[in-house]
């Protein structure tokens, strides 16, 4: 039988945070009630990678993370606290950064198409001539050889025999037999098996598959036996062994054929728990047949947030996005479906016109005007990708809102239809993980930092379209997940999302008091701006949800935000001018502008904290695996990464928690406060009562409430446990408070976990049972 978490706790593991040091988490982790302890990719990565997705070689784990003793050690910890362990793999691409390190990408490079590895990498050899064009230059080839900037080493080595080709800190192997050629540099080049191109070709021109836009990871065809097994034959082992007991499947729709894939790893693991990392659209349904358990929870992300969101204040703050764009001399903004078409179709016409030229390559018939044919339909692609015959809708969908947009491109669309249905084309198989890609970029990466009205709604797997839902859509979204996919993963907070749980719950009383919003923001705008309004309300939202914050991480997140946003300054092409208003915006939290976000967060932060605990209630009693991002069982107040991947302070949490434990025995509870200990109070009893009691946790019925303020209550009982959240504070507070709102309960007694207060059979009045904290967990006397 598959074992599967109850809860699970991610750990970021990295030369600052070494398996070793993990294991010594253990005791804290168990004795905050999780079930699991979920860690990031373990593989060998580039040297200093803080993330891990990098992987340069299968067959080891990483030195820097711990190695294999450390592996071993931390899953003995592991296992002696009671957790189990859940670990992320990274199937759909490896590090190419520095090649060196990547030991299949060097043997390629030095040996060809003809050398076993070459199978591994979906590399389009026809395109490069046989050879891999590497965009890597700062110039022109001709112009990096004519200043002398690549330098012929033929030294020879173990693993390059001939020697090498070095470009400042770039290394590359010399085919065999040419460092004979060493004193005619361009001979020498034109024998290599690739090409070195400059580094703004990637965007055109590239010849091997890669992880988006990033073109230092480079694609792999797990879909062949071989390379499945070369590359899984270490995390197998992990499981064979008892060091993992489950994996979590980085970005599957990477892969040619995503569910084949889950059913060579389901019998390579006997079935092991397996989670993907999958982001489903609204209404979107994740594909039946998989054998997995589920997704990492973005869809259940989305849910909880639009629980605290005042759809009217959304309206309200669209009318100051249109005011902020008239008032700096913006066009009107354009509706989501449009805006997401736009930043796709950009994507598609520039970072990623690679991708559209190698799907043109693989037509079995030339089609006139093909490439902006096929453009168009991956910006019109309604979701991430189809899995034919499954998804047919999505395709049908996607042509015909194509040719509502692009009428003059019918006769192109009408050859390509059949082919892109066809899935043993070519073409039919790489589309799919072309409109992923487009996706990715054109939304989460682009038009999410162009939909800047309020942050809560731009979150991974989120539509900004759908600014709210009611309380009864929250409980059926619910009970779906529960009767579909009971072990699926449900998330607040994960190292890719764009804020924290935290910052994104107190942005949503933004929601609650617009007018208000639009008054300080313009206070800070007097203070600091970048000329362009919509952009400042992003970054003084930023400075809000995370504070207080330094100028130095403002202005990490400013930039990213700006460029990602690519509307006046961008990764490749950076508008030094422009980006002096991002810095003037930053430093302005150190100067004019602290005194007004102290005020106006001193008058939010109470309901954003209400909005934290419920939202963190509601997720860890609700149905599915929760998830606990590290260090978030405190206010964790982090904007998008690398913001979010700052050490965790470990040893104050276990202190706290076992201070909490000892104080509240003795019946003292703790406040509300910046300390975050109220937070770490929900997290806790929730945890442990769904670890040590899974029973009561067997169904899923919405509790009924009745009275005035009843609409901002959400209450379910689970079994032999109740939650009871608050939501819309701020309008709560200003009809009263809760009056005579009762939620009717069984004639049977219960206690408060959060208080310890007993809990007398039948109704309860709602301003009693929420009187010390927003949130209530009742367990039924037993």
């Amino acid at each position: 039988m598959t074992r599967r978490p109850l809860s699970t706790y991610r750990l970021q593991i990295s030369r600052d945070l070494p398996l070793d040091a993990a294991a010594e988490l253990a005791p804290y982790l168990a004795d905050l009630g999780a079930s699991w302890v979920y860690v990031s990719p373990l593989l060998a990565a580039v040297h200093g990678s803080t993330h891990g997705y990098d992987v340069v070689d299968h067959s080891r784990v990483d030195a820097d993370r711990g190695g294999e003793a450390g592996l071993e050690r931390f899953a003995a910890a592991a296992h002696d606290a009671g957790l189990g362990v859940l670990v992320d793999i990274v199937p759909n691409h490896v590090g190419v950064a520095v090649p060196r390190q990547n030991p299949w990408w060097w043997e390629v490079l030095r040996l060809g198409r003809q050398t076993r590895r070459a199978a591994a990498f979906d590399i389009d050899w026809a395109a490069g001539g046989g050879r891999i064009l590497l965009p890597l230059l700062g110039s022109a080839p001709d112009e990096a050889r004519a200043n002398g900037e690549l330098v012929v080493d033929a030294t020879p080595a173990a693993d390059a025999p001939d020697g090498v080709l070095r470009y400042f800190e770039h290394e590359l192997p010399l085919a065999p037999g040419t460092a004979a050629l060493a004193d005619d540099l361009p001979r020498l080049l034109a024998a290599q098996h690739y090409e070195l191109r400059y580094w703004e070709d990637q965007n055109t021109d590239l010849t091997y598959r890669r992880f988006f836009a990033v073109s230092e990871l480079a694609g792999v065809r797990v879909e062949l036996p071989d390379v499945f097994a070369d590359s899984h034959r270490e995390i197998l082992r992990w499981l064979r062994e008892g060091l993992a007991d489950g994996l979590r499947v980085d970005h599957p729709d990477g892969l040619v054929d995503p569910g084949g894939y889950l059913e060579q790893l389901a019998d390579a693991t006997g079935r092991a728990y397996t989670l993907v990392e999958k982001i489903l659209e609204p209404g979107e349904a994740l594909p039946a047949w998989w054998r997995t358990d589920g997704t990492t929870g973005y869809d259940a992300l989305a849910e909880l947030d639009r629980l605290f969101v005042d759809r009217d204040g959304v309206a309200a703050l669209d009318r100051l996005d249109a005011r902020l764009r008239a008032e700096t001399g913006l066009p009107p903004a354009p509706a989501w479906p449009d805006l997401i078409h736009d930043t796709k179709r950009m994507i598609a016409d520039t970072l990623l016109v690679a991708e559209v030229r190698r799907l043109v390559r693989t037509l079995p018939r030339g089609i006139v005007h093909a490439d902006d044919a096929l453009a168009e339909l991956v910006a019109c692609f309604p979701v991430y990708r189809a899995y034919l015959p499954e998804g047919s809708e999505h395709l049908r969908a996607a042509f015909a809102e194509a040719r509502r947009r692009r009428p003059d491109l019918d006769a192109a669309f009408t050859e390509l239809e059949p082919l892109l249905r066809d899935t043993s084309l070519e073409v039919a198989q790489r589309f799919p993980q072309v409109t992923g890609a487009v996706m990715a970029k054109g939304v989460e990466d682009t038009a999410f930092y162009r939909y800047t009205r309020l942050g809560t709604l731009t979150e991974v797997g989120a539509d900004p379209s759908i600014p709210a839902v009611t309380v009864e859509e929250f409980h059926e979204a619910q009970r779906a997940r529960l009767a579909a996919w009971p072990y699926s993963m449900t998330t607040l907070s994960t190292h890719d999302t764009k804020r924290s749980e935290d910052v994104r719950a107190r942005l949503a009383v933004l929601s609650e008091i617009p007018e208000r919003w639009a008054e300080v923001l313009e206070e800070l705008r007097a203070v600091a701006t970048t000329g362009h309004g919509p952009l400042d309300a992003l970054l003084w939202q930023a400075a809000v949800g995370a504070w207080p914050i330094p100028s130095e991480r403002l202005l990490a997140y400013a930039t990213k935000a700006a460029r990602e946003a690519a509307e006046r300054t961008t990764w490749q092409r950076p508008d030094a001018a422009f980006e002096e208003g991002l810095a003037a915006v930053a430093q302005a939290v150190e100067g004019d502008a602290a005194p007004i976000l102290d005020r106006f967060v001193a008058e939010i932060a109470g309901h954003g904290r209400s909005n934290s605990l419920a939202a963190k209630l509601l997720q860890l009693t609700g149905p599915g695996v929760p998830d606990v991002y590290q260090g978030s069982e405190l206010w964790d107040l982090s904007l998008v990464d690398p913001d979010n991947r700052r050490p965790v302070d470990f040893a104050l949490r276990a202190r706290m928690l076992r201070e909490l434990d000892a104080e509240v025995a003795r019946g003292i509870l703790p406040p509300i406060d910046d300390s975050g200990a109220a937070k770490l109070l929900v997290t806790s009893r929730a945890l442990r009562l769904r670890r040590d009691n899974p029973e009561l946790f067997r169904f899923y019925r919405p509790a009924v409430v009745e009275g005035a303020a009843a609409e901002h209550a959400v209450a379910v009982h689970r079994g032999g446990a109740t939650a009871i959240a608050t939501r819309l504070p701020v309008g709560l507070a200003r009809r009263g408070g809760w009056g005579d709102t009762v939620m009717m309960r069984p004639d049977i007694p219960g206690t408060d976990l959060l208080t310890g207060r007993r809990i007398a059979p039948g109704p309860v009045r709602l301003a009693e049972l929420l009187d010390t904290y927003p949130v209530a967990l009742i367990e039924l006397a037993r």
